[in-house]
């Protein structure tokens, strides 16, 4: 059987005045079905972009290219226009990040949410109102009939986040992608969105993709874990073995960072700062920043194969040490 989602060689750039610009460098996704993926890394990353162009909703401007990017099958760069929107809100949903700014402070929360049902589903009015409010109940809203006719500047950002995933939610999707479904809500927030994702992922037996820079977060839910760097996938596996034995310097400097790791010492942080456009080395794009780096580092990046969790490295860790250098 075909994964829900397969992606292979996935590459965005974007015009800038001096060049291109490669936000994501020929990654490679695959979501199976009811599977809960984690992708991780650092804001600048690649995470949001890659969703976005799996969605086909970058810019016009934006030059995406992939080896295949397909849905259940179906590749999504050969359906003209219409089927990928036909496909893009209903059988695949995604949660965006910053929800008071991702909804339209225009219209009513009700309305927003309803407009999908009135695209995909084709339902009338009086329809939509109940299906609306039945949704706005599935995601914890109290007193959902009133909240509905509530503007967004007048809920506090968990509800608002809960409208997001109402939204995404409409018409069943079999593929939720929720872009940092925490950030910017404090503690107790994000552990009720978190539960509510993954109790209404099991309920609707849909796959997740959750992006994330908080790797508790994944530990607690996912069941993969991808970890990107730069626009680059340093490394990817099973989330329990990702975490006990992280084969990537990117990976095990993210894990040190972890509070509950640093058993009373200080905090290891990682120096530096994720490139950008104009500030990329020309080997391992982690080279500056890396602990284990080796002359070899600042030539060239290293080759993944498919042992040691397909590290990008020359020197990929084993239990903490790094290992002979690849030929």
């Amino acid at each position: 059987m075909n994964p829900l989602l397969e992606v292979r060689g996935l590459t965005v750039r974007f015009p800038t005045r001096h060049g291109a610009f490669t936000a994501v460098d020929g990654i490679d996704i695959v979501v199976e079905r009811d599977e809960v993926l984690g992708i991780v890394g650092e804001s600048g990353s690649g995470k949001s972009v890659a969703m976005l162009a799996i969605m086909g909703l970058l810019p016009w401007s934006a030059q995406v290219l992939a080896e295949r990017m397909a849905f259940d099958g179906r590749e999504l760069q050969t359906l003209a226009p219409k089927q990928r929107r036909q496909l893009v809100g209903k059988d695949i949903a995604m949660v965006f990040q910053e929800p008071m700014s991702s909804l339209n402070p225009c219209f009513t929360v009700g309305w927003q949410v309803g407009e999908a049902l009135a695209t995909h589903m084709k339902l009338d009015r009086d329809a939509r109102r109940r299906r609306v409010i039945e949704l706005l109940e599935q995601v914890g809203i109290p007193d959902a009939a009133r909240r509905a006719s509530a503007f967004p500047h007048q809920l506090s950002g968990g509800m608002c986040q809960r409208v997001m995933i109402a939204m995404a939610l409409a018409c069943k999707p079999r593929l939720l992608i929720a872009d940092e479904p925490t950030t910017a809500l404090d503690v107790t927030i994000q552990a009720q969105i978190l539960e509510l994702l993954m109790t209404l992922r099991r309920e609707a037996g849909m796959a997740l993709v959750l992006i994330t820079h908080d790797l508790g977060v994944v530990a607690e839910t996912a069941d993969r874990v991808i970890v990107q760097y730069a626009g680059r996938q340093v490394e990817s596996g099973p989330a329990e073995t990702l975490f006990s034995d992280p084969h990537h310097p990117y990976t095990a400097a993210l894990l040190d960072a972890l509070p509950e790791r640093a058993d009373g010492r200080r905090l290891d942080a990682i120096p530096g700062l994720v490139p950008g456009a104009h500030d990329r080395p020309p080997g391992c794009l982690f080279a500056p920043r890396c602990r284990f780096v080796q002359p070899r580092c600042a030539i060239a990046p290293g080759a993944a194969d498919d042992t040691l969790g397909r590290a990008l490295c020359h020197t990929p860790l084993l239990q903490g040490h790094p290992m002979e250098p690849r030929s």
